[in-house]
């Protein structure tokens, strides 16, 4: 006997979706012309990026003078000159933490963390400077917003499915929500992440050779950050790109962002 599929909770989660559609924020982001919606306002990141920023600092040990402190906030300075219309309602703020974690950020509104330990990897300021106009781009093109969007709607769906299923046997339901959840990840929010992180590449090359720094400096960066970084999982399982396609595509990208980094006049 075939389960009995309810049909209230599909209408209700189809009803909802139109309304989470049609009361989302549309974005076209000015470096790219694509259209995307997103899932909280301006305001709402810039108040979580804050709040979020505020606890890292809170959490950590940071430096505020030296080399490697100066040698960030000047990169960041010069970036943040380039990134035009996408950024104009933004305060911007850098901060450096002393750690050993290979990693840097910026969060929604411009605000800037930069761990010391990426910083032997960048090695200088055009590969320090491949890294702050990559996480930049994600905050300028609202990457977050986008990315709860795509949670929202996937969530409503897969509750939609849930409660149609209800008169379904309990091992059977779980069994099909699993394969309908993994489906969702594998198939939409994982490559809907790593288009995100392609899209931050593309913008953050064009950013950095528009501050005076030389794109080729960007292939250099994630050659060496593919010989540190160990293995990584299969690129349908991650959040990221391989770092050999990345290259790839940042190769491509060269011949915009050189004509680009050639108007600043820098050699």
């Amino acid at each position: 006997m075939r389960p009995h599929i309810r049909l209230l909770p599909i209408v209700i989660a189809l009803a909802y979706l139109g309304y989470q559609y049609m009361s989302s924020q549309k974005f076209t982001n000015p470096e790219t012309g694509k259209t995307a919606r997103l899932g909280m306002s301006a305001q709402q990141e810039t108040t979580l990026g804050l709040q979020s920023y505020q606890q890292v600092l809170q959490e950590s040990q940071t430096i505020d003078s030296g080399p490697e402190y100066d040698q960030v906030v000047r990169v960041a300075k010069r970036l943040e000159s380039v990134t035009g219309e996408a950024a104009k309602n933004f305060d911007w703020q850098v901060s450096v933490v002393q750690s050993d974690e290979q990693n840097a950020f910026c969060l929604p509104g411009g605000k800037i963390v930069v761990y010391t330990g990426i910083l032997p990897i960048t090695q200088t300021e055009a590969g320090l400077a491949t890294v702050l106009g990559h996480e930049m781009a994600h905050a300028t093109s609202h990457h977050g917003a986008q990315r709860v969007y795509k949670e929202n709607m996937m969530n409503t769906l897969l509750m939609g499915a849930s409660g149609a299923l209800g008169d379904m046997d309990p091992a059977q339901r779980q069994t099909v929500m699993g394969l309908l959840g993994a489906g969702a990840k594998y198939g939409k929010l994982l490559p809907f992440s790593r288009e995100n992180e392609t899209e931050a590449d593309e913008i953050g090359v064009l950013f950095m050779a528009r501050a005076g720094f030389d794109p080729h400096e960007s292939i250099s960066f994630w050659l060496r950050m593919e010989r540190v970084g160990g293995g990584q999982p299969p690129e349908f399982m991650s959040t990221h790109p391989a770092h050999g396609t990345r290259i790839e595509r940042l190769k491509a990208l060269l011949p915009r962002a050189v004509e680009e980094y050639q108007k600043t006049g820098a050699r």
